[in-house]
C-alpha cells in the first residue's frame, strides 16, 4: 500500500509471504553442487576441463539475467566477458598484479563500468536495432584489442599472464585442482547474488518489463533504470567469468570477444532453459561434455551433432532441459499419493 504522506512504498503482508516463499529453497537445489563436489573426487583428471565448464556457467548466469529475466536479447555479451578477461592479464602482463582475488575482482568492476555506460546508450533501443548494436559493441571492441597490439597482444594473443598461489597458500597445478575450487567458489557467490535478484521485488519488475514494458511503465516503473542496472550487473558477471578464463588459461586471445562466443552461450543458455538460472548449469554441461566428446568421434562434423540437439530441443523441449525436468517431476508428483 502507499503512505499518503510519505509517498513512499510499504510493502504489504501478503507481499512479504509471497517473496518469502518465492527465494524458499527447494529440495532439488542442492544437487547441482553436490554433482560439482562429486566430480572432483571421481574425474579428478578431468578438472581442467571442469574449470572451463563452471567459467562457462558464470557466462551463462550474466546472460540469463538480461535475456531470460529482463527480456533483452543481445548477441554481443562476449564483450563484457573480454572486458574481463584483458583487464585481469593486462595488470598481470604490464603492471605485475598478480594477486588473482583482486585482479579478479577488478575484471568484474572494469566490465559493470563498460556495462552501465554501454548499456546506458544501448537500452534507449529495441528489436532488431539493438540486437545488431549489441552485436557492433563487441565487433568494435573486437577490432580495438586487435590493433592496440602493444597493450593487448592484438592477433597473437596475449601472454605472460601469470599469478600468485591462491590466498598465497595454494599453488595451481597442471591438472587444475585448485582452478577448480576457486572457480566453483566464485560461481556460488556469483549464483547467490543471482538468486536474491531475480527473487527480489527488483528481479519480480524486470519479469513484469519483459512481458509488457509498456504496462510496467503505466504503473510508474522506471523501466530504463531497471535495465541499464540490470544490464550492468550482468555485464559484472560476464566480467568475473573473462577474468576466471584469463588467470586459468594464463593467456587471452581476441576470441573472448568474438562473436562465437556470444552466439555459444546463448544456444547454451536456449539449451538449459531461459529464465531458470539453473539452466545454465544444465545448457553448459550439456553442450560442452557433447562438444568434447563429439569432436573426439568427428572433428569435421560434431557442429551437426550439437546443432540438431539444440534444433530438437527448440522442437520438442520448451523451456529447455529444465522444461523436461519440470515436467517430469509434476508426472511424478501426480502420480504420488
Amino acid at each position: 500500500m502507499v503512505d499518503a504522506d510519505k509517498k513512499t512504498m510499504v510493502p504489504s503482508e501478503e507481499s512479504r509471504v509471497f517473496f518469502s516463499r518465492r527465494s524458499r529453497l527447494k529440495w532439488w537445489e542442492g544437487l547441482p553442487w553436490a554433482l560439482a563436489i562429486a566430480a572432483f573426487f571421481v574425474l579428478p583428471d578431468y578438472m581442467a576441463f571442469g574449470t572451463q565448464v563452471l567459467i562457462t556457467i558464470i557466462f551463462a548466469l550474466s546472460l540469463d539475467l538480461v535475456v531470460g529475466f529482463a527480456g533483452v536479447v543481445t548477441l554481443g555479451h562476449a564483450a563484457y566477458f573480454g572486458v574481463g578477461a584483458y583487464t585481469a592479464g593486462m595488470v598481470s602482463a604490464h603492471l605485475g598484479w598478480t594477486e588473482p582475488i583482486s585482479a579478479l575482482l577488478l575484471a568484474g568492476f572494469v566490465a559493470a563500468i563498460v556495462g552501465f555506460i554501454s548499456g546506458a546508450v544501448l537500452l534507449r533501443y529495441h528489436g532488431l536495432t539493438l540486437l545488431m548494436l549489441t552485436l557492433a559493441t563487441a565487433i568494435c571492441l573486437q577490432e580495438f584489442a586487435n590493433v592496440n597490439e602493444d597493450f593487448t597482444g592484438g592477433f597473437d594473443g596475449l601472454t605472460g599472464v601469470s599469478f600468485t598461489p591462491l590466498l598465497g597458500l595454494f599453488e595451481y597445478d597442471l591438472w587444475g585442482h585448485t582452478y577448480y575450487w576457486y572457480s566453483l567458489v566464485v560461481l556460488f557467490l556469483v549464483f547467490v547474488v543471482a538468486r536474491i535478484i531475480v527473487n527480489s521485488p527488483f528481479g519480480m519488475s524486470l519479469i513484469g518489463i519483459r512481458e509488457n514494458s509498456a504496462r510496467m511503465h503505466a504503473i510508474g516503473t522506471p523501466v530504463y533504470r531497471r535495465l541499464v542496472t540490470v544490464y550492468g550487473v550482468s555485464a559484472g558477471i560476464a566480467g568475473l567469468a573473462g577474468g576466471l578464463f584469463a588467470e586459468s588459461n594464463a593467456y587471452v586471445t581476441l576470441d573472448v570477444l568474438s562473436f562465437a562466443r556470444s552466439g555459444t552461450v546463448l544456444i547454451i543458455l536456449i539449451l538449459g532453459g531461459v529464465g531458470r538460472l539453473y539452466g545454465a548449469f544444465a545448457g553448459a554441461v550439456v553442450y560442452l561434455v557433447l562438444e568434447d566428446e563429439l569432436a573426439k568421434m568427428s572433428p569435421e562434423f560434431w557442429e551437426f551433432g550439437v546443432g540438431l540437439l539444440l534444433v530438437l530441443t527448440v522442437m520438442f523441449a520448451r523451456g529447455g532441459l529444465l522444461g523436461i525436468f519440470d515436467r517430469l517431476r509434476k508426472v511424478f508428483s501426480r502420480a504420488t499419493p
